[in-house]
């Protein structure tokens, strides 16, 4: 009897999904989702891998997997542990035929695999292309042509259509191993990793939960019901509430919504209401993601040292108090600690703030660009390894592309995408007492007043942001 345990990591749906459809053709298999508790350590940059927010969307996600594994006649093992421990002994005792699973790119979940299959021995371990848009052999050119400059990639992308037809989920699932049925048990609960409940926050941008029935009812609503999709390009810039982007990234980071199943129900949506500037900028999202994707394939491990993919180029390596205050939410640039204050409380921000927080860590306060990769790693619900390091690298000035090396100037941004200072006012509550025209820039108060605020002083004020403080055009 063929056995197949189906190892679940960042995919944790069963539509499109091409690991589960290979193991389902066995007379018995079991998913099983490992959970690592050294993801909850301090690594060498500071952070954790996996914060509270992060954690909570995984459990919910892994309660939701169950529940529709459990619907088509299986059941979710989920274990604690590492992975080249705890699946050589599940497949020795259950007497398993394969191991299968999705293939991977990130430098560290590669060296897991190397370990895993070496501590298989003679049980295989079937590796199935399937976390991305495409697989290499859809690629319009071999991947060590591809494109190094996204401009270039989208127009190499844009020449080839291709038509994505992502799998239906299984109606029915092998059962799983008789003598599995003891070991299964409930998923742990934020108490048992050590992690406190998170506050729920009503303001949140992001308030939404994890697993595939919240991710694909979230697309239906964003591309069908209230078609948000086709406000998209005028609406991404903004800041405040939960229709100024889709939000599908945490569903895709985590696999609970798979990237060919966006673009498929987006090519239905143009051919059904007609191609807008907004669904091209949705595309243009999705092809971003997956132009960072390949970068890592070509680039590896260069993609998180110092120097970026411009080993050449000097980024700041300094990291002191003012990282600490940035992370904090105290820097006393109130752009910047409202949007390090969202992060914070729910584990979500918007792109425009990412930018400015980013390009205001390394070019204004000179500090390590990792350091701050590391923070939204644990923080951020949508954190996925190509994105988030090759966002940073691009916006510090050491990705691929020769032209970039551009600050955002933060009073400009908040002038210019916070004008009535909003968003500001909802994160930073000390400052509401001052008036509105204030609220940006409580710097050019007297320290008296600032204290009486209990808002940290900003104690040098750049030359750039002098067009933009109060009474600067009188």
């Amino acid at each position: 009897m063929r056995r197949s345990l189906l190892w679940f990591k960042h995919d944790l749906r069963l539509d499109d999904h091409p690991a589960l459809i290979a193991a389902a053709s066995s007379e018995r298999m079991l998913p099983v989702y490992v959970l690592d508790p050294k993801l909850l350590q301090q690594g060498q940059l500071g952070a954790r891998a996996l914060g509270v927010h992060r954690a909570r969307f995984l459990l919910e996600s892994l309660l939701a997997l169950d529940g529709a594994l459990r619907a088509r006649g299986s059941h979710l093992l989920v274990v604690q542990g590492q992975p080249e421990h705890i699946l050589p002994l599940l497949a020795e005792r259950l007497d398993i035929s394969e191991v299968v699973t999705h293939e991977e790119i990130a430098p560290q979940a590669l060296s897991e695999i190397a370990r895993l299959r070496a501590k298989l021995g003679q049980v295989p371990l079937r590796l199935v292309p399937g976390h991305g848009l495409l697989q290499a052999s859809e690629l319009p050119c071999p991947v060590e042509q591809l494109p190094a400059v996204y401009r270039d990639f989208c127009a190499v992308m844009e020449e080839r259509l291709v038509v994505f037809q992502p799998l239906a989920a299984p109606e029915r699932l092998p059962a799983i191993p008789e003598a599995a049925v003891e070991l299964l048990m409930p998923p742990p609960t934020l108490s048992h990793l050590g992690l406190g409940e998170p506050i729920h926050i009503a303001d949140s941008a992001f308030p939404f939960s994890g697993g595939e029935a919240a991710a694909q009812g979230r697309l239906r609503d964003y591309l069908w019901d209230s078609q948000g999709v086709r406000q998209y390009a005028s609406a991404r810039d903004s800041l405040i509430g939960t229709e100024y982007s889709s939000k599908l990234s945490p569903w895709l980071a985590n696999g609970c919504l798979s990237v060919r199943r966006v673009v498929a129900d987006l090519r239905r949506h143009e051919a059904q209401y007609g191609r807008n500037e907004s669904t091209q900028e949705l595309w243009r999202a999705v092809l971003w993601r997956e132009f960072f994707r390949w970068t890592l394939v070509r680039r590896g491990e260069a993609l998180f040292q110092a120097g970026g993919l411009k080993a050449t180029q000097q980024a700041p390596t300094a990291v002191d108090e003012r990282f600490l205050q940035w992370t904090q939410g105290r820097t006393g640039m109130p752009l910047v600690d409202a949007c390090m204050r969202e992060l914070a409380a729910t584990g979500f921000i918007s792109k425009r703030g990412r930018q400015v927080v980013a390009s205001y860590l390394v070019n204004e306060l000179r500090q390590d660009w990792r350091h701050g990769a590391a923070w939204f790693e644990e923080h951020l619900l949508d954190y996925e390894a190509a994105s988030n390091w090759g966002n940073w690298a691009y916006l510090t000035g050491i990705a691929c592309d020769p032209v970039r090396s551009q600050t955002l100037n933060p009073l400009l941004q908040a002038r210019r995408f916070d004008p009535e200072a909003a968003y500001v006012s909802l994160w930073l509550s000390e400052l509401r007492a001052l008036p509105v025209a204030m609220r940006h820039t409580p710097f050019v108060l007297s320290h008296l007043q600032l204290n009486a605020l209990n808002y940290p002083r900003l104690e040098h004020v750049p030359e750039s942001w002098q067009p933009y403080l109060p009474g600067a055009a009188a």
